[in-house]
């Protein structure tokens, strides 16, 4: 019988230290300009979700503003009834091809589109 590996409490993360360290050693940009641009660019995709707009990017996914009604809630620990309020949520759906390539249905060498 196969076993499964689950995941553990320290699944390795790709940090914004990270990637501008990926852009400095990949494109030879300089440090500071390659932790600005990575700034730059999650500060653009905020702020388009802040205003409420949904941002698409090719070849990796979509996020989407959505909006959750009010609902009745429970306190788990006391069993009291409290309302939830209206709000607004993240939601991220990944393309057909990150989901390929994450799959192993397409090589992971081919370029984001």
């Amino acid at each position: 019988m196969d076993r499964v590996l689950l995941p553990t409490l320290e699944t390795p993360t790709l940090t914004k230290a990270e990637l501008a360290e990926l852009l400095f050693e990949r494109l030879g940009l300089n440090k500071r300009e390659s932790k600005d641009m990575v700034e730059a660019f999650f500060e653009l995709i905020h702020g388009q979700l802040v205003e409420g707009h949904d941002v698409k990017l090719s070849g990796f996914g979509n996020f989407q503003i959505r909006r959750k009604a009010p609902r009745p809630g429970r306190n788990p620990r006391t069993g009291e009834a409290i309302p939830i309020k209206a709000r607004n949520v993240v939601t991220f759906h990944a393309s057909h091809k990150l989901k390929g390539v994450v799959q192993g249905d397409i090589p992971s060498g081919e370029e984001f589109e």
